[in-house]
């Protein structure tokens, strides 16, 4: 299937690009809240079935991609993704683009807690205009496939000077049905403690909004940061897609 087939696909009546719930209309107060307990916020249903199939079936149009990545070559894992390139699909740059106030306002809230003196602009464009002028000017939402075997290490996704501090994955494939295994894992770091881990339990459709780097943990004497990672654990069978919508561009 070519690009502009796995496009209409996207687009037709029956899987309208449309979420099923629009993002403006989520409730951003009690997933502000949830970012500031655990770093972390499932949204349920951000994408359709119809969708999700059109984007993974999507993984083959190498056209759409700036870039492959084979895990095991660079000791991340095993799998592989792809890295979108300018411009980006209709559905992927909506979604970066509805996202990014409301999560905006999130970050500026993080930076205030932890005495970071860095604002955000109110608009996608204007943070990509910070980060191009740093020479940050590849796009960074990817594309995602694991196999059985496949694992994908913790790591964090920075890719430059400038970082916007939330990203999200969308899980395109349904567990139980497409693969087994699998599953999306979190881990965080506090001062002179051992590390925390969390499974989040994704279904096809949904999205995890989570802390790319650091994030503010209030302590006995104020906010302090604590060091977040995440990965993919092994896959036990089938074969997995995700979408992962990173804000800041790579150098």
């Amino acid at each position: 299937m070519n690009a502009d087939q796995t496009e209409a696909d996207i687009a037709s009546p029956q899987s309208s690009e449309v979420p099923i719930q629009p993002i403006d209309q989520r409730d951003w107060t009690a997933l502000a809240s949830m970012l500031d307990a655990d770093g972390h916020a499932l949204l349920p249903g951000v994408l359709n079935p119809a969708q999700c199939a059109a984007l993974a079936r999507g993984y083959e149009d190498e056209g759409r991609y700036r870039s492959r990545v084979v895990m095991a070559r660079h000791g991340f894992g095993r799998g592989e993704y792809r890295y979108f390139r300018y411009p980006l699909p209709s559905p992927v740059q909506g979604l970066r683009e509805a996202f990014y106030p409301h999560l905006a306002r999130i970050a500026r809230g993080w930076n205030e807690k932890l005495g970071i003196p860095l604002d955000y602009p109110p608009t996608l464009q204007a943070f990509l205009d910070r980060c191009h002028a740093a020479g940050q000017t590849r796009p960074t939402p990817l594309l995602l496939r694991y196999r059985a075997g496949d694992y994908n290490c913790l790591h964090q996704d920075l890719y430059g000077e400038h970082v916007f501090p939330l990203q999200l994955a969308i899980l395109l494939s349904e567990p139980g049905r497409d693969f087994e295994g699998g599953e999306f894992v979190l881990t965080e770091q506090r001062p002179r403690m051992q590390s925390r881990v969390e499974v989040v339990p994704l279904r096809q459709g949904d999205a995890v909004v989570f802390a790319v780097n650091q994030r503010p943990v209030r302590g006995a004497r104020g906010y302090y940061r604590v060091a977040m990672r995440h990965g993919v654990s092994r896959l036990r069978s089938g074969e997995r897609h995700t979408l992962g919508v990173i804000f800041h561009d790579a150098t």
